[in-house]
């Protein structure tokens, strides 16, 4: 990581982060019908049970991600998780393992809420995340959280 680039908590309704949701939300939209993407918007971005970061090179908002935790449900064996969500890096900074970088900062503060399982869904059609999501360790599992089985998720699971 450049020693311009700073990953770290910060709240999602900032201007510059909404440009970045809003690019995530344009993208999502282009492949998937609007029943099909499973969105927290800012307001739920900001609530208690999520963790939210960005990824700054040289103070410009360049990524961002988040963790909501999760209470253990059925389909999780009981265990309590935590659920990635809204994972986003901007195309002119892709390429540079910025993703991984804020992936790991997720799963590090899933750690530090004592929690050792992340989960997520994402759409099949999103080859960069699927590939992002494998690379960093996370293996196919069945749907959770209430998350229909549509076809078009997929769904990962991690041991931290």
């Amino acid at each position: 990581m450049s020693t311009d680039t700073v990953i770290r908590p910060e709240r999602p309704d900032q201007p510059e982060v909404r440009a970045l949701l809003n690019a995530l939300d344009a993208y999502l939209a282009s492949l998937y019908p609007p029943e099909a993407n499973h969105i927290l918007d800012v307001q739920a971005l900001v609530a208690s049970d999520v963790r939210f970061v960005v990824a700054r090179v040289q103070g410009r908002a360049v990524g961002c991600g988040a963790v909501r935790l999760m209470a253990a449900e059925a389909e999780t064996g009981g265990v309590a998780y935590g659920e990635v969500k809204r994972m986003y890096v901007a195309p002119a900074w892709r390429g540079q393992r910025l993703a991984e970088q804020v992936l790991d900062s997720l799963e590090q503060q899933l750690l530090s809420e004592g929690l050792d399982r992340a989960l997520l869904e994402t759409g099949r059609d999103q080859t960069e995340a699927v590939r992002l999501y494998e690379r960093c360790g996370y293996g196919p599992r069945g749907p959770f959280g209430g998350y229909p089985d549509n076809g078009l998720s997929v769904f990962y699971e991690k041991r931290l």
